[in-house]
């Protein structure tokens, strides 16, 4: 049988330098006392974390030194080890474990995605006061559910720095799907330079991590594509905009180095299986800042499992996922070697890993896609009558004016007044006026300020859109014909959606927004520290409408509840803990607050988060 092989493609508009592929042997220099050390389970994969099971853990949480690119670095580490022991529990089980920090700072211990009493989440500030140094704090809580989950600091940029593991709930009842090997395979990124001082080269130039900014070649490819007159108005359009097409992520292959399981790409983590047998890898997305695009050429994927809730399978090809989520999928490889790819979403960089008959054989690894650029539907939504159908979308087919801002400065009205913040998107009703999400678009007035650079009128409802740098890859000739990539549509809890049928009581519209020249991130306008928190009641069963007003997609993580998204007519879909909302998107799902207390919710995005994309959620 004839192998496909893609086209020869255009050079990737960087240096290759730039993009560090690390040390093959790259990693922890000092290991934890032995009286820390997690015994490592014999079938576990190559260069995998230790593992800790039981209903009594000890961890301890202290500065290592690592090594994954020529410079030695201080990491943040638990056990000794990057990353963190992953943690074998079983549904059911009340547990705990014990934390004990060796820092000369605060720190924390968030247990993400898992329901428990508030003051266990671990978030300081909102459900406790932190793990001060030199203390030992003692979370206990049953465990509710089962599926793949993670845990992280969320304390500073600790989780940047090292501080990040999984945690895989066994079912009680067993696995619904068989598989012979069962592997975690957590994808990372780690910088040499210190968290902080990166953050602040982007305070003061949000694209300092661009590789990939328009160059004359982007201009004399338009020009041969779609013409003089379009190419210039095309540049002319984006310039007046002050904005970048390229702007997909805010660090890049510049200052990171992709980690699967702790190893660089030159490491070349492996997980070995024997023919014929089904492998489950659990994808967990422990990254500070990054998108994955994650792939295996030669293998289908049957995806089993989204953010530890089992979901109807779906076959496919690819999926993206950013920080936050957990995908399971279900293998069977036949050949002696396979690459797991997963390139980043602007593309200057990737994690890759091998599945192997033998640690010593490996497959090729693909070459990094060609970065895209935004297009105006990915910038104002759904601009054409009839919502958007990006099968017929490319660059070319843009002929549209610049946006002017200054026609949008002022905010909008109703009824003569301009919106209270107070009050933005609360609407309650009668169930048949709630049966699906609303339409109508509202800005709150607090978003008519300098934390807010751009908004959306007319935002794109689709769940079936792959995003930027997914779309139409067949047809581009980037992957074989028949290549399909995974999208939030395709995805179906296979229990349903909880056991609460209720239609919504009320309707919360909130804007995720920001302005990049100010590096600002927030909702509705409002930063973290000019916010008042957002008020639900206990066991009301609520809609939550999320429209992203903004370049770059939000991974957003509300805490303490199910996220259950639904489409936009009002359709249940699947449950989820960390939901991904594209540029100039509107989506909605619903919840019921079961556990009183006080929740954060915030973009995935480490530093989205701390530049003010963070809310307090208050249940009473």
């Amino acid at each position: 049988m004839t192998r496909w092989l893609p086209p020869p493609r255009q050079p990737v508009q960087f240096s290759r330098r730039r993009f560090v592929q690390g040390l093959a042997a790259g990693g922890v220099l000092a290991t934890a006392p032995a009286f820390l050390r997690a015994d490592a389970n014999a079938a576990t994969a190559l260069g995998s974390a230790p593992v800790l099971s039981g209903r009594e853990i000890d961890l301890v949480i202290a500065e290592t030194p690592v090594n994954f690119t020529g410079v030695t670095r201080m990491a943040t580490t638990i056990n000794g080890s990057i990353p963190a022991p992953t943690l074998r529990l079983r549904e059911g089980d009340a547990v705990t474990i014990r934390v004990t920090n060796r820092l000369p700072v605060a720190t924390s211990i968030h247990w993400h995605g898992i329901l428990l009493p508030y003051q266990m989440d671990g978030v300081p500030g909102i459900s406790f006061k932190g793990i001060a140094p030199g203390e030992t704090f003692v979370y206990q809580f049953t465990l509710r559910q089962s599926g793949t989950y993670w845990y992280h600091s969320h304390s500073g940029f600790q989780e940047m720095t090292g501080m990040y593991g999984a945690l895989i709930i066994e079912p009680r009842a067993g696995d619904r799907q068989r598989a012979e090997r069962d592997y975690v395979v957590q994808l990372s990124d780690w910088t040499d330079e210190e968290p902080m001082h990166a953050f602040s080269k982007l305070k003061v130039q949000g694209d300092v991590y661009n590789f990939n900014q328009p160059t004359l070649f982007d201009f004399t490819r338009d020009v041969s594509t779609i013409g003089l007159k379009a190419a210039v108005e095309k540049r002319q359009m984006w310039n007046q905009m002050r904005m970048n097409p390229t702007d997909l992520a805010d660090l890049s292959a510049a200052t990171l180095t992709y980690l699967m399981n702790g190893t660089t790409p030159a490491g070349n983590w492996t997980g070995i299986f024997n023919p014929g047998e089904r492998v489950r890898l659990r994808f967990i997305n422990a990254t500070g800042n990054s998108f994955y695009d994650v792939r295996i050429p030669g293998l289908k994927l049957t995806v089993v499992q989204a953010d530890g809730q089992d979901v109807e399978p779906v076959s496919i090809d690819e999926f993206r996922f950013g920080p936050g989520e957990t995908y399971d999928v279900l293998v069977e490889p036949s050949d002696d070697a396979y690459t797991i790819f997963a390139q980043s979403m602007e593309r200057t960089g990737y994690a890759r890993g091998t599945l192997a008959v033998r640690p010593d054989v490996s497959a090729p690894v693909p070459a990094l896609d060609p970065a895209e650029w935004l297009t105006m539907e990915d910038m104002m939504g759904a601009m054409n009558e009839g919502g958007m159908n990006h099968g017929g979308m490319n660059q070319g087919s843009m002929n549209m004016g610049a946006m002017d801002h200054s026609k949008m400065d002022q905010p909008q009205t109703h009824g003569g007044m301009a919106m209270d913040h107070s009050m933005h998107g609360m609407q309650q009703g009668a169930t048949n006026s709630l049966a699906k999400p609303s339409s109508s678009v509202r800005h709150a007035r607090s978003e008519y300020g300098p934390s807010v650079d751009m908004r959306v009128d007319m935002p794109r409802t689709n769940l079936d859109d792959p995003g930027i740098g997914l779309r139409n890859l067949s047809q581009r000739g980037l992957r074989p014909p028949g290549h399909r990539v995974l999208t939030l549509a395709d995805l179906k809890s296979i229990d349903g959606v909880l056991d609460d049928h209720r239609a919504p009581a009320t309707e919360l519209e909130l804007h995720l927004t920001g302005n990049m020249e100010r590096y600002s991130w927030s909702f509705d306008g409002l930063e973290f520290g000019k916010s008042t928190p957002v008020s639900l009641r206990h066991n009301e069963r609520v809609r939550i409408i999320l429209q992203n007003d903004t370049m770059m997609t939000h991974p957003m993580h509300l805490h303490g509840m199910w996220s259950e998204l639904e489409t936009d007519q009002g359709e249940l879909r699947v449950r989820r803990h960390t939901i991904p909302v594209q540029p100039a998107q509107r989506i909605s799902f619903l919840t019921t607050p079961h556990d009183v207390g006080r929740w954060a919710w915030h973009c995935h995005l480490l530093f989205h988060m701390d530049a003010g994309m963070f809310r307090e959620v208050v249940v009473s």
